[in-house]
């Protein structure tokens, strides 16, 4: 990046921090940024510090929201007895899309994983049991990525959650092997939601 100020060049470098931005891309939307109007710039700095400032995790599900509960949290006409237990955030965009499920939601804030040190007391499995009991839940259908780590967690899951009043299932195959939910298309997405399996 020899001869580019310094305030590209750190411009740049912050950029590549973002997930699917290389030296290229990133240089190319610095350069972009501070050829354009300065409002551009600007008005994009705003919409990153007001997201920043104001979104956060729903206190019920973990979704994203700028309130919690959260807009699917609190709305009546969904169905209380339907929860689907996914990874991300992202995940629920997917599934909301695909426009077939009318639950509720959890997100786990990720996957059991040992090569990456992440085991189940880290992820939110503690709210999720603590929710069993304070509501009317009947299944949990497991929105997991279909890796090594998302089946290991979804029988971890099946086991710690058992009990013969809850029926837990697991979205159907027609996911990638190994992808997780936000390479899906919203068709395939759907159809794994209603062709679920309950788990053993």
């Amino acid at each position: 990046m020899a001869g580019l100020p310094k305030q590209i060049q750190s411009l740049v470098e912050e950029l590549k921090k973002l997930p699917g931005i290389g030296t290229r891309s990133a240089e190319r939307i610095a350069l972009y940024l501070v050829q354009k109007p300065s409002e551009v710039g600007k008005n994009l700095a705003a919409a990153i510090i007001a997201a920043i400032d104001n979104i956060r995790p729903c206190e019920i599900c973990g979704a994203l929201t700028d309130k919690s509960p959260c807009a699917i949290c609190s709305d009546p006409s969904r169905d209380p007895t339907l929860l689907c237990v996914v990874e991300q955030p992202v995940d629920i965009l997917k599934i909301e899309k695909a426009g077939v499920f009318r639950g509720k939601y959890h997100v786990l804030g990720g996957k059991i994983s040992p090569v990456n040190r992440i085991t189940a007391d880290q992820l939110r499995i503690d709210v999720l049991q603590q929710r069993l009991k304070t509501e009317p839940i009947k299944e949990i259908i497991l929105a997991l990525s279909t890796d090594v780590e998302g089946e290991a967690t979804c029988v971890y899951l099946s086991k710690h959650l058992a009990r013969p009043d809850l029926k837990i299932s697991r979205i159907a195959y027609g996911l990638p092997a190994g992808a997780g939910l936000e390479f899906a298309d919203e068709f395939t997405i759907g159809q794994a939601i209603e062709w679920r399996r309950q788990m053993q």
